[in-house]
């Protein structure tokens, strides 16, 4: 008999440890943008074309260009490494699609907050979101062409983060960059599990 077949184990180390993240942040920030860079798949996208129906409505102030919308997710996936394969859910970014943000959030571990430095203050909800449910997150900073360049503590001080809160600056039309950004997460991810059974431990004795 083929012991191969025979021992479990071997099955269970080579299946991929699954992880869901979201990936959230204001409108025109970049998101589908991550996403279609880093995906190994060709990515699912739910875009829609602008039209005069949105004046008034979607801000799109510093980003005039932009024609298109998400109206559902962005969908990707990538392998960091063996055995962990990253899901990634990206967000809808105006505020009459927030209503989907419980669905998407659902067993996800944890989030990357893309920045825009022109337009901090579109970065206020999606934190406020992740902080309120404990999910661990980062914010991705993504550095637009020709705009002007902050450093991560003046990024961190007008955002008012938390000091444990990782700023990763990058460009998300790279994808080295953008996986960079998600190496960053898994590692905040871990870093945060750990605490809170420390914690957890701590309370138990």
């Amino acid at each position: 008999m083929d012991s191969r077949r025979s021992d479990p184990s071997r099955g269970a180390a080579a299946m991929p440890l699954a992880v869901k993240i979201l990936v959230a942040g204001g409108f025109g920030v970049g998101k589908t943008t991550l996403v279609g860079a880093v995906s190994e798949i060709k990515p699912l996208r739910t875009e829609e074309q602008l039209t005069d129906r949105s004046v008034g409505i979607d801000d799109t102030s510093g980003v005039e260009r932009k024609t298109t919308t998400t109206v559902a997710m962005d969908f990707g996936r990538i392998t960091i490494r063996d055995g962990l394969v990253l899901y990634l859910f990206g967000t809808p970014g105006q505020d009459r699609f927030w209503f989907m943000w419980d669905e998407l959030a659902l067993g996800a571990l944890g989030a990357v907050v893309l920045a825009d430095t022109r337009r901090l203050a579109d970065s206020f909800p999606s934190i406020d979101y992740f902080e309120r449910r404990r999910l661990p997150f980062i914010v991705g900073v993504n550095c637009f062409d020709g705009a002007i360049q902050y450093d991560t503590e003046e990024i961190r001080a007008a955002l008012d983060l938390d000091p444990r809160v990782p700023i990763i600056l990058c460009d998300v039309r790279r994808r080295e960059s953008g996986k960079q950004v998600l190496i960053a997460l898994v590692e905040h991810v871990l870093s945060v599990m750990a605490e809170r059974q420390r914690q957890a431990g701590a309370v138990i004795r």
